[in-house]
């Protein structure tokens, strides 16, 4: 693997994150990390409850061992601070005042509970960008309510769509929500900076995880926008595509697991219809009305549920005889739509990712070992994207912020420790 790439390249090494948030908000402040920016982890005294989130290097339970913490909390550093302590307040202000950035997943008031919310801190430093991530925004009639990652994906409508029909709804098995709505609020971040950059003012930006996660299945709203028809989960079919209410295969059988195919209309899907035709008549599994078909009069809006089903069965037989690796190697050869459904093993091995150098090596010299890493979540033309130190260890940057950076003495630091302030 790779070593990490050169922090000082990065678009944001300038800019300075306080980052207070939970899982809500993990993602977040590490993608601005990866964009270079210094990214100080702002957990309670005695470390953050995530750090109990499983699994754990070599299985062993330990707040220093979740692999969970490291995937999310690296490119940052990391102190302890009790907000809730006078003292705690008083050495917070002191840090949003050199900040660029803060972001906060507390629920709605809380830090102006304290003395601490957005009108204080733009007193404090009006050129600041505070992000709020919450469950379900600021303001309205939810905002309130607290919600785990299961909540959200039900008011947010995706576990409707998610499920095989006549079953109950499914969530999507990982903690998908929370990243969501951490992509979307470090691009909110990223735009509430432009607009800093550009008149130097700062701002408030409001996440809520309910909205982030309606794209997550954004054609459903294209259905009710356009046809007023609320859609229904069905299973490994997608339907909604045809005025006659036929519903088409999505994942499919093959020799060593899942494939994603759709008989597809527009011009790309008439190609992919031809391609997967002529791919399949090439070994002599292409009956002869898929082959005598004219896919340019194809018109996927008014197909029956006959005609796919007639189209689907000699298709589901092929794909029973091709492996996951065979179908992606002729999906890139051929320019058709489709992909293998991957398991985590076989990510890890592709050739792409490789050919990218996406995998990055962190030491983890608290472990004695190296844990390898996905790299940037992009990859940038001018500047660099990556990962650049593993996660903190529970207050591992306090010597180094508070005394070094702040100006306090070693004596005040355990003092402020010993009261259970940091």
């Amino acid at each position: 693997m790779n070593a990490p790439q050169e922090k000082t390249a990065a678009p944001l090494a300038p800019y300075r994150v306080l980052d207070l948030t939970d899982e809500l908000g993990f993602l977040c402040g590490k993608m601005l990390g990866d964009l270079g920016a210094d990214v100080i982890k702002v957990e309670r005294p005695g470390g953050d409850p995530a750090r109990a989130l499983g699994p754990f290097y070599r299985g062993e339970r330990h707040p220093e061992k979740s692999l969970y913490w490291f995937a999310f909390n690296n490119n940052k550093r990391g102190i302890t601070l009790n907000l809730e302590r006078p003292q705690g307040r008083h050495i917070f202000s002191g840090l949003v005042a050199g900040a660029d950035f803060v972001i906060e997943s507390f629920y709605p008031g809380y830090l102006d509970r304290l003395g601490m919310g957005y009108a204080t801190m733009n007193q404090i430093n009006p050129r600041l960008v505070v992000t709020s991530i919450t469950p379900f925004g600021q303001t309205g009639p939810y905002s309130k309510f607290k919600a785990s990652d299961i909540e959200i994906m039900a008011a947010s409508g995706c576990m409707s769509l998610t499920g095989d029909p006549g079953r109950p709804p499914l969530r999507i098995t990982f903690p998908q929500s929370y990243h969501w709505t951490g992509a979307y609020a470090a691009m909110g971040t990223l735009i509430a900076h432009w607009q800093r950059v550009q008149t130097g003012a700062g701002q408030q930006v409001d996440v809520s995880a309910q909205a982030c996660m309606l794209w997550a299945f954004s054609h459903a709203h294209t259905f009710w926008d356009l046809n007023r028809h609320l859609e229904k989960r069905a299973g490994s079919f997608m339907t909604g595509r045809s005025i006659t209410g036929a519903k088409m295969r999505v994942f499919w059988s093959c020799r060593d697991g899942y494939l994603n195919f759709i008989i597809y209309g527009g011009e790309a899907g008439r190609r992919t219809n031809q391609a997967l035709v002529e791919w399949m008549d090439s070994k002599g599994m292409a009956p002869e009305f898929l082959k005598q078909k004219e896919w340019r009069a194809f018109n996927i809006a008014e197909v029956t549920q006959e005609e796919i089903d007639r189209m689907e069965e000699p298709i589901a037989r092929f794909f029973e005889t091709v492996t996951k690796k065979k179908f992606f190697q002729e999906v890139i050869k051929r320019e058709m739509l489709g992909y293998p459904v991957a398991t985590v093993e076989e990510i890890f091995q592709d050739p792409q990712l490789y050919a990218r150098d996406f995998w990055r090596d962190l030491e983890h010299p608290e472990l004695g070992t190296s844990i390898t890493y996905p790299g940037g979540f992009a990859k940038l033309s001018e500047s660099a994207c990556g990962v650049w130190r593993r996660a903190p260890l529970i207050g591992e940057h306090n010597k180094e912020i508070y005394c070094d950076e702040m100006g306090m003495t070693k004596e005040e630091v355990r003092k402020l420790k010993s009261e259970g302030v940091i």
